[in-house]
């Protein structure tokens, strides 16, 4: 049996790394060409990676939640023989030892966790997308107004339009308080906007 690399794909010109939410199949799964194996986010979106090869899943590299490099391996499937896989870039030689394998989700692993030591008040069981932890950091929110949001993706999670309301309606009770004596707020169209 062949082994062959399953790539952390590149999402987007700017995208260098990318969240892993959940991992569809397990080791010992078999999967088709084409069949999604796992999710991941990115800053700018979420989505699922499809196999480029039939075969096993023979070892899953990095766990739910782990923050990976585009073009790094992120598993490991056994394919016949006779299962030929399209061309994949990579950055790293197939003979990678296992030891940086381990050297890299080392390095991983405590940024992941510092993510989920900043929340001061919250719950570690929540998931916040990249994006949407920019957006709050951009808009100066908080951890504990994030926990707060009520999120209407899936499993609860807080989506990109949650903060971007939230941000909204923040900015006009932060106009409403003010009344317009603040020159920053203006009526305009029925609404007051704060710029």
């Amino acid at each position: 049996m062949a082994q062959s690399d399953l790539i952390m794909p590149k999402m987007g010109e700017s995208i260098m790394e990318a969240t892993i939410l959940k991992w569809l199949k397990k080791e010992g799964d078999s999967v088709e060409l084409d069949e999604p194996v796992l999710e991941i986010a990115t800053d700018k979106v979420d989505s699922e990676v499809p196999s480029p090869f039939a075969g096993t899943i023979s070892k899953l590299l990095y766990n739910e939640g782990d923050v990976v490099e585009v073009g790094k391996t992120i598993a490991v499937i056994n394919s016949g023989g006779d299962a030929i896989a399209p061309p994949v870039k990579q950055q790293e030689p197939v003979t990678e030892t296992a030891e940086k394998q381990v050297a890299v989700q080392a390095e991983i692993k405590p940024a992941v966790q510092q993510t989920n030591t900043n929340s001061s008040n919250g719950s570690a069981d929540k998931f916040y997308s990249p994006l949407v932890l920019n957006i709050a950091r951009s808009e100066g929110i908080s951890m504990t107004e994030l926990e707060a949001i009520n999120g209407t993706g899936k499993d609860e999670r807080v989506t990109k339009s949650d903060i971007l309301n939230y941000v909204k309606k923040k900015r006009f009770s932060t106009c409403n308080f003010y009344s317009g004596a603040d020159s920053s707020c203006r009526k305009t169209g029925g609404e007051r906007n704060c710029f």
